[in-house]
């Protein structure tokens, strides 16, 4: 056992200023305390009713994230943990675990108030270490809950890049072994004797079907209907491949009326390879179009990520519209909504002016609340989350609604405070709402909550000017 000396107490850096009569009081009121390997100094919501001084071995400091332990820090000879004069935490938050055998200096809690009236540098010493303490784990905190959300963000950003990357993939390998089929059609096109007068109309008829934007929105059933009634004629006048010709026909807006408008071009023995042609040039635009709109999507998430993160641009305020930021932060998202099956309601004001804001701080505002209010629609059918902006007199109101079962009564007052937080150990660090009422301040806005079972509004404030 390590001898509580006044000596050693003077070797620890946070008392090297205390006077020593004060260091030979706080050893006289303090209990000597061994923890051995695997033992806890506390556990979370263990209540703090002493300041500990390590004073030989080691403690690890760690708390849960997913069931496994996340290392805060290691507590060498010298450290002091525990409660602290004037601190409003009662209660432990995180593990406190011996990695071998330690000596501990224990001050009970009831002889704070004693000292705090008689012991004034002693006092002043261990409220420092208070506010280092708080300091330090805010900021590792803060970088958590930022880590986390980006882990959300990545997670659901690489899923909705791997759908349109893999649709390019399969699109592209399609595509080549399509076209590889083309020259047997084009055998059996070229043995075909038309007039130039037949060819130019095939031909015109054809691309004006390509190029239509016109088709028709068909129910599973319609569409069924009229590929039926298309294989029936197609049967009929000895086309082949009917099956698949009437799929994509049908997918073209392409009628009976028409394929009886090429009949009437051509003879019999031609019709089968003058159709089966058209129908591979359909194939090909439907693949290339498919290629088109998966890379497209792609170049729209790269977009969206590099003005949510406001990349290559400062980091002043600037002059924007709002809706930019929430749609890119949708887009983001959207594999979140998709998954959770949440219908999405945009109700937003054309008319509103732009508004000066750190654009990729209040994209982070914006992630939180839709996060939040997509998390707490988890699980239940019918999710609808409404995205509202409207003007507020001098300011410009964002609202983010969500049908989820509310915020209980009792801590609603709470939910902005540092830390606290309803969701499961390890699923939130208790500091994205924090978080978001400091951005907002930081633009002389507010934030407001308005919760109900059934509607839960989070409500934005920002001057226009």
């Amino acid at each position: 056992m390590v001898n509580i000396s006044t000596e050693w107490l003077q070797s620890v850096e946070a008392f090297k200023d205390v006077p020593v009569v004060q260091l030979q009081w706080l050893a006289e009121n303090s209990e000597p305390k061994t923890l051995h390997p695997g033992e806890f100094m506390f556990k979370p919501d263990d209540p703090l009713n002493a300041t500990y001084i390590l004073l030989s071995g080691k403690i690890r400091l760690y708390y849960l994230q997913n069931n496994d332990p996340v290392e805060i820090l290691v507590m060498e000879a010298g450290t002091i943990s525990g409660y602290l004069p004037f601190s409003r935490g009662l209660k432990a938050t995180i593990y406190s675990e011996a990695v071998e055998e330690s000596q501990l200096m224990v001050f009970p809690i009831e002889k704070i108030d004693d000292m705090i009236h008689t012991q004034f540098e002693l006092t002043q010493a261990l409220v420092h270490v208070m506010t280092n303490r708080v300091r330090d784990y805010t900021t590792m905190m803060r970088q958590n809950e930022k880590m986390m959300a980006l882990g959300k963000l990545s997670a659901g950003l690489a899923h909705e890049l791997n759908n349109p990357a893999a649709a390019i993939v399969r699109g592209a390998s399609s595509l080549r072994k399509h076209l590889q089929l083309m020259p047997d059609t084009f055998q059996d096109i070229m043995a075909i004797q038309m007039t130039p007068e037949d060819v130019t109309f095939v031909k015109e008829k054809m691309f004006a079907i390509l190029k239509s934007t016109d088709r028709p929105k068909l129910s599973m059933m319609e569409r069924g209907e009229k590929e039926d009634a298309m294989v029936d004629w197609l049967d009929n006048h000895d086309v082949a491949n009917a099956m698949e010709m009437a799929e994509n026909f049908v997918e073209f807006g392409c009628t009976i009326d028409i394929l009886e408008e090429f009949r009437s071009h051509m003879s019999p023995d031609s019709l089968s390879a003058v159709l089966n042609w058209i129908d591979k040039n359909l194939v090909t635009e439907r693949m290339v179009l498919d290629i088109e709109e998966a890379s497209a999507r792609i170049v729209k998430l790269v977009g969206s990520v590099k003005t949510f993160t406001h990349m290559d641009q400062s980091h002043d305020k600037r002059a924007t519209d709002l809706r930019d930021g929430i749609k890119n932060t949708l887009n983001i998202m959207e594999y979140k909504l998709r998954k959770g099956n949440v219908q999405l309601i945009e109700n937003y004001d054309p008319s509103l002016p732009p508004v000066n804001i750190m654009i990729g701080e209040m994209n982070q505002v914006w992630t939180n609340l839709i996060d939040n209010a997509l998390d707490a629609m988890l699980g239940r059918e019918n999710s609808t989350l409404e995205i509202k902006t409207e003007k507020d007199g001098t300011c410009v109101k964002v609202s983010i609604i969500d049908n989820g079962p509310g915020i209980p009564e009792n801590i609603v007052s709470r939910i902005f405070d540092p830390f606290f937080t309803t969701k499961e150990i390890g699923k939130g660090t208790g500091l994205g709402l924090d978080i978001t009422t400091q951005i907002v301040k930081q633009h002389h806005g507010n934030i407001k909550v308005n919760s109900v079972p059934g509607r839960t509004q989070f409500a934005v404030s920002i001057p226009i000017h």
